[in-house]
């Protein structure tokens, strides 16, 4: 299955929402849960793969239409290490379901459990299942995007690059004849290139919220299974640029210019070098100014409602 072409949104390096005041910070690091019980048509905790019980995922439909319904897979954030598919940063995810797609949410193996290139594998994995059992969950195969925040934004970014490719496939997980390509990819300030992340703090003037990249102890770090000065190599392949193609799906690319964990400069770079390749037509970025890491900026119904009129024109 090929990647879909028909991508029209443009590129957009200076447009920012002005919103209201700010809340707790999102990306997977707070210690809130979705409430899923008030969600009644829905599957739970099914097994995508077998490698580890980590790999399941849980499938929501909306309340009115008759499906198939297109699919937003949700990817929870949490630097790589913490976090779930019941997670509260996943909240405004789940206002898909009052706007006609399905949410397919998915747990994946963290740094404590398995290194990189375990959790794209998985990501990878989830999307095969998807498809492959989309007729079973009343599911549209054709039309399906990845929401990921944080952690998940850079999960989501690198599984729509590297869709439909052999790059971190990991065919024992299943389904190894069936597409894992995407139509649509929303990253919320995901990190992308480990290695710039110290430089780019320095250059914006904000002290990171977790320390340096550049350490043992970061996240990153953990997530490589490695200092990520000492292995550049698998940092290169941990980052989604390195994949950029051509036929590679729409990105909407939202960012906070304040955001004291991932750099804002991060996703700028990427939605460049995206451009660069797919061309003005087929990437937004949106910089929110003064938001954090999360927070009301990106939830609020202003700015879903971007997010949306973006899912929207390429899923419907």
């Amino acid at each position: 299955m090929k990647k879909l072409t028909v991508l029209t949104l443009a590129l957009v390096l200076a447009s920012f929402s002005f919103v209201g005041c700010t809340k707790p910070e999102g990306g997977g690091l707070g210690g809130s849960s979705l409430d899923t019980s008030k969600y009644t048509n829905k599957y739970v905790d099914i097994a995508y793969a077998d490698k580890s019980q980590t790999q399941k995922l849980d499938i929501y439909l909306p309340n009115e239409g008759e499906g198939p319904f297109p699919v937003i897979v949700a990817i929870h954030g949490g630097a790589f290490k913490m976090g779930s598919k019941t997670g509260g940063d996943l909240t405004s995810m789940f206002e898909s379901l009052n706007r006609g797609y399905a949410v397919v949410a998915v747990d994946y193996r963290l740094s404590g459990e398995a290194i990189f290139p375990a959790a794209v594998n998985d990501i990878k994995a989830s999307i095969r299942f998807i498809r492959q059992n989309a007729s079973d969950y009343n599911l549209n195969p054709d039309k399906i995007a990845l929401w990921g925040d944080s952690a998940g934004g850079n999960l989501a970014s690198i599984a729509g690059t590297t869709g439909g490719t052999d790059e971190l496939y990991d065919p024992s997980l299943g389904y190894e004849n069936i597409s894992d390509d995407v139509t649509a990819v929303v990253d919320w300030f995901g990190p992308i290139n480990f290695l710039e992340m110290d430089s780019q703090f320095e250059e914006s003037g904000i002290t990171p919220k977790f320390g340096k990249t550049s350490s043992d102890s970061s996240p990153e770090s953990a997530y490589i299974g490695n200092l990520i000065t000492n292995a550049k190599d698998i940092v290169a392949k941990s980052n989604p640029e390195t994949y950029i193609s051509k036929d590679d799906p729409a990105f909407l690319i939202e960012h906070g210019t304040k955001d004291a964990n991932v750099p804002v400069q991060q996703s700028i770079n990427f939605a460049q070098k995206l451009q660069s390749v797919l061309g003005n037509e087929k990437v937004e970025l949106i910089l929110l100014e003064g938001a954090s890491h999360g927070g009301v900026q990106f939830e609020d119904n202003s700015n879903l409602d971007k997010v949306f009129e973006f899912l929207d024109k390429h899923m419907k």
